[in-house]
This record gives structure tokens, C-alpha cells and sequence, in this order.
């Protein structure tokens, strides 16, 4: 699977690039016909303490999904974007079964 991560009016950070990398090799083992991730890390200012969002769009045969949240820091987004991504998978994968 081919990662593209692009940090959109932050600074770029080699430990956030190989913690999401990490976590989507996993998912790529899992789910073998994901072909690439689109990872975007954004900052918002936010009065609720949180504002670290992580996009994760995963190209695969049929249509694209998405996953995206905003929390206090960019590990936790990145773990409950993942997580989000996988159920949107699994979904994917009982329907590609069933057929």
C-alpha cells in the first residue's frame, strides 16, 4: 500500500509520519487490497481543548472511505481515525463475501 502524508499548515514531523505509517501497515496486512492512504494532519483552534485532526482516505476497489477526528493530540486521532477505517473494512469485506 502506498502512503501519501501531507501536513496541511503545520510543521511536518517524522515521528507522527512513522506512528501513522505503523498503524496502516497493520491495516494493509489485515485488508491486502488497499491500494494507497491519503493521510492529512490539520490544526484547528478549538475552545473545547482538542483541534489535532488526522483525514485518512483509503483508495480500494469500488468507492474510496474516509475517516476523520479531532482530538486533544495527533495519536489519539490518528488510533480512533484507524479505528473508524477498520469498521468501515470490515463492512466492506462482508459485502465483498456475500457476493
Amino acid at each position: 500500500m502506498k502512503t501519501i502524508i501531507q501536513y496541511v499548515n503545520i510543521k511536518t514531523s517524522e515521528t507522527m509520519s512513522l506512528y501513522v505509517t505503523k498503524h496502516l501497515e497493520k491495516l494493509s496486512k489485515k485488508y491486502e487490497w488497499v491500494i494507497k492512504a491519503n493521510v492529512f494532519f490539520k490544526h484547528e483552534n478549538d475552545a473545547t481543548e482538542k483541534g489535532k485532526i488526522c483525514d485518512i482516505e483509503l483508495s480500494l476497489p469500488g468507492p474510496k472511505i474516509f475517516a476523520t477526528s479531532n482530538e486533544k493530540n495527533y495519536e489519539m486521532a490518528v488510533k480512533e481515525t484507524i479505528s473508524d477505517l477498520e469498521k468501515q473494512l470490515e463492512k466492506r469485506k462482508a459485502k465483498i463475501i456475500n457476493h
